[in-house]
């Protein structure tokens, strides 16, 4: 475990250790392919007065299992130098969200709704304190896209497959990745809003689609 000894003589004031963290895990799966990186929605950074809790979001095009956009935030864990975070159980949260999304009609060009989306969880996170985790479930009480005919209506969080766990310099982060689910599935864990009964929706779901993309059409 890093402490703030080891932190001081690795990293200097201009360096964002966390935020180099998530990029290496990212590296490891998409090597040097470049991300399009989108910067806070509303322009201004969170800690500089800005609304959007998120610090920004990379959007990756992936050909695994079948051509999809994959979403990575930043925000929800410690991302800039901070000696003081150094060896922490858990960096801020510990976690940033994810989102892997089939390509879908109305998306001309990258899914920007998506980033509101993380944006609204992370906005609840900072105002109530409650963090997310692996098999927590969310009613979006409508379309997850606003304004769309589509029967995706909540979500559940998952590990996402691919970029998992890591530890950073300031503790461990977990990739939690959003997973669109349907009307349906809302309903039934409405019923029965246990872990168990969530983590046994992912484990099905993973059976015909291993990487949890969401796809809008899905009935």
């Amino acid at each position: 475990m890093m402490n703030p000894e080891t932190y001081k003589q690795q990293f200097t004031t201009d360096d964002t250790p966390g935020w180099q963290a998530i990029d290496d895990q990212l590296e490891k799966i998409y090597g040097t392919t470049e991300a399009r990186h989108y910067p806070p929605l509303c322009g201004i950074h969170y800690m500089a007065g800005g609304t959007d809790p998120i610090d920004g979001a990379s959007i990756y095009d992936s050909n695994h299992q079948h051509f999809h956009r994959h979403i990575i935030s930043y925000g929800m864990s410690e991302l800039y130098y901070d000696e003081e975070k150094a060896g922490g159980e858990f960096s801020k949260w510990g976690f940033e969200f994810t989102f892997r999304l089939a390509p879908f009609k109305d998306d001309e060009s990258d899914p920007i709704w998506a980033i509101e989306v993380m944006n609204n969880l992370a906005r609840y996170v900072f105002s109530s304190g409650k963090w997310f985790e692996e098999n927590h479930f969310i009613p979006a009480n409508g379309p997850i896209r606003l304004n769309t005919d589509t029967q995706i209506t909540g979500f559940v969080f998952a590990l996402d497959p691919e970029l998992g766990k890591i530890e950073t310099p300031h503790g461990e982060l977990s990739f939690l990745q959003l997973v669109g689910i349907t009307d349906t599935e809302v309903e039934e864990l409405k019923k029965n809003p246990t872990v168990g009964a969530v983590e046994e929706l992912i484990k099905n779901l993973k059976k015909d689609n291993p990487l949890l993309i969401t796809d809008l059409n899905r009935k």
